[in-house]
């Protein structure tokens, strides 16, 4: 599924995992040493921390029924073990994936959210968008 374009297209990863096949290889190279991920890698092999990350990037990229843990084919202890672990592996380097706009950058989103959406003292949507690998714009990223 990550190597072979003939599985999925470019376009149905992205619309699986929400994130573009590189991206989910360089995320995985960042964690794929941690510790979480140890403890199963005799079992699964060497890939074992990118098995979780994408149980976790699917689980998260789907909408409402799509998340059921029967969709997903697995285990619902399995399902649970792999995203806590692609979690907390994440959650280690959180200074890297979470960003906080200075406070002349929040007044500008603020007026551009309430311009488009009416939305009064917003900075952000939640879009999907799960770590800033993704091809988010430089400008108005917001808007991604």
């Amino acid at each position: 599924m990550l190597y072979d374009g003939k599985y999925l297209t470019d376009d149905e990863f992205l619309s699986h995992f929400r994130m573009d096949r590189s991206f989910v290889m360089q995320l995985n190279s960042l964690l794929e040493g941690d510790q979480e991920f140890r403890s199963v890698s005799r079992k699964l092999g060497k890939r074992s921390s990118m098995l979780n990350i994408m149980v976790l990037l699917k689980f998260l990229s789907s909408y409402g029924n799509e998340a059921a843990l029967q969709k997903l084919g697995l285990l619902k202890e399995a399902v649970n073990n792999y995203m806590r672990r692609a979690c907390n592996a994440t959650l280690k380097h959180h200074e890297q994936f979470i960003k906080w706009p200075s406070i002349k950058e929040r007044w500008n989103i603020s007026g551009r959210i309430r311009k488009a959406d009416s939305f009064v003292n917003c900075i952000g949507l939640i879009d999907g968008t799960l770590f800033p690998l993704a091809l988010a714009p430089m400008v108005n990223g917001e808007d991604y």
